[in-house]
């Protein structure tokens, strides 16, 4: 059950929970990553690879790349990038994680 609480509270508690699942996340890998071998990364590599050749190999072909050249394989990760980036948001802007919509009324300062 959600209390009614102000605006300033609201959206403190919004970015505490935006907050806490990339710290998971974070927190989970970093303990993981400790646990398996030189030989595990490198498999989990070559299928994160595998995935990505998959999926935007095709349109890196399309684009006129030499399927499995240096170019290619730079269009495929360049592509796999732009498409995590457009899913997951770039935050390195002005603004920063907060977003524009913040600090334009309504956020931690008010309306002013």
């Amino acid at each position: 059950m959600e209390v009614d609480m102000p605006a300033p509270g609201r959206a403190l508690a919004r970015a505490v929970r935006r907050l806490m699942l990339p710290a998971a996340v974070l927190a989970s890998a970093l303990l993981g990553a400790g646990c398996t071998t030189p030989q595990q990364r490198a498999e989990r590599a070559q299928a994160e690879m595998t995935q990505l050749i998959a999926i935007f190999g095709p349109a890196c072909t399309q684009l006129g790349y030499a399927a499995n050249s240096d170019p290619w394989r730079e269009c495929v990760l360049h592509l796999s990038t732009r498409d995590e980036l457009h899913r997951l948001g770039n935050n390195s802007g002005a603004y920063g994680a907060w977003g524009p919509g913040y600090w334009r009324g309504g956020g931690y300062w008010g309306p002013y």
